[in-house]
């Protein structure tokens, strides 16, 4: 079969793959850098090919309710905003991840904190893997790094979702929602019929009691004794993402002597530092975590047993090395390499920040 490659950007990527796996809904408000996911299902028009609805909602809070009503009849449905749309989304995504319900979050970043810039950041990092709203919850995080991930990650994210009972976040730095490459496009799936939903998603509120109760869908209950069973069901559930949907890449690790630990674009300039480090003839690698959360800690301490220190780097203040040093201990030198305000530093910076941090050049 003859692939069809587009060049897009990572935003329009969203949209297009979105409408290809079926999604029954999409609800959202423009912001930059994320807005061409909206405008490309604007232009796109899925609603007279697929069905799908596409409805811009007055503000990101009514875009999220939006996606919980929908996701409680269980339609697949998602949201696409940036940092401080996403940070008005937190009371409905607590109440998204307590109902059990799946649904698909983007966060294309923005620098912050408040309004703060609409250039390129990863400093919503805690937000999303340490659940932003309140309570013990946790969101399946992925952290696409091309323009190609941005789009297979709207299935899988959709996939872990449904699999899961639980809402799943694709965080994306605005570098990959704005930047252009050539994308291989997924195959078109059908949406789902309403038959399958209802055997797919017994749990699924439909208004009809079918000579039962209707399921009724909510994150309320007042019997402290049933909220601890219902929080200790979603720890089981937690457990289980940890143990089966850890994902990584690395690279070089093999007879690395200095780690680098980044994700998203960022791995992507730590390779070129890579690169010209092993050229002067320092032995470093790399591990790009691709799920934020659950985190491959264990794969960053096995990396870490012949390395002399670890390099993490990312667009914000240091965020990702908290986890970092969790997975290797407080005996191994873990630093950081960050830069702010939408600022993205080049491989050359890197380079010095390795020699300055860890080889005290």
């Amino acid at each position: 079969m003859n692939q069809e490659v587009k060049l897009m950007k990572g935003n329009e990527a969203i949209a297009h793959a979105a409408i290809r796996y079926g999604v029954d809904g999409y609800f959202g408000y423009p912001i930059t850098p994320q807005s061409e996911v909206l405008e490309t299902l604007e232009a796109e028009m899925p609603w007279e090919t697929t069905g799908m609805v596409v409805l811009q909602a007055e503000s990101e809070i009514a875009s999220i309710n939006m996606v919980y009503g929908g996701a409680a009849t269980g339609k697949a449905v998602m949201t696409s905003s940036s940092s401080p749309g996403i940070s008005l989304m937190q009371e409905g995504i607590s109440y998204l991840a307590a109902s059990e319900l799946p649904a698909l979050i983007v966060n294309v970043m923005r620098g912050g904190p408040g309004l703060g810039t609409i250039h390129p950041s990863q400093s919503d990092y805690f937000q999303a893997t340490k659940g932003g709203g309140h309570g013990d919850y946790h969101l399946i995080v992925l952290a696409p790094a091309t323009v190609q991930e941005m789009a297979d990650f709207v299935g899988l994210g959709f996939d872990l979702a449904f699999k899961y009972r639980t809402p799943a976040m694709i965080l994306a730095d605005g570098i990959v929602g704005q930047m252009m490459e050539k994308v291989v496009l997924p195959e078109p799936r059908p949406r789902r019929t309403e038959e399958e939903i209802a055997r797919q998603c017994p749990w699924a509120a439909t208004g009809h009691s079918h000579g039962r109760k209707p399921n009724v869908v909510t994150s309320l209950e007042l019997d402290s004794a049933l909220m601890e069973k219902n929080n200790e069901r979603f720890q089981r559930t937690y457990r289980e993402i940890e143990k089966n949907e850890v994902r990584y890449e690395s690279y070089h690790t093999e007879d690395a002597e200095y780690l680098i630990v980044a994700f998203g674009t960022v791995a992507r300039i730590c390779l070129k530092a890579i690169e010209d480090a092993r050229a002067e003839g320092i032995k470093v690698g790399l591990i790009r975590p691709i799920t934020l959360w659950p985190f491959p800690y264990d794969a960053i301490a096995e990396a870490s047993k012949t390395c002399k220190g670890i390099l993490v780097t990312e667009l914000n203040a240091g965020q990702m090395i908290e986890d970092v040093r969790l997975a290797v201990g407080r005996n191994m030198n873990v630093r950081h390499f960050g830069r702010m305000g939408g600022i993205v530093p080049n491989p050359s910076e890197i380079l010095s920040a390795l020699k300055k941090e860890l080889i005290g050049e």
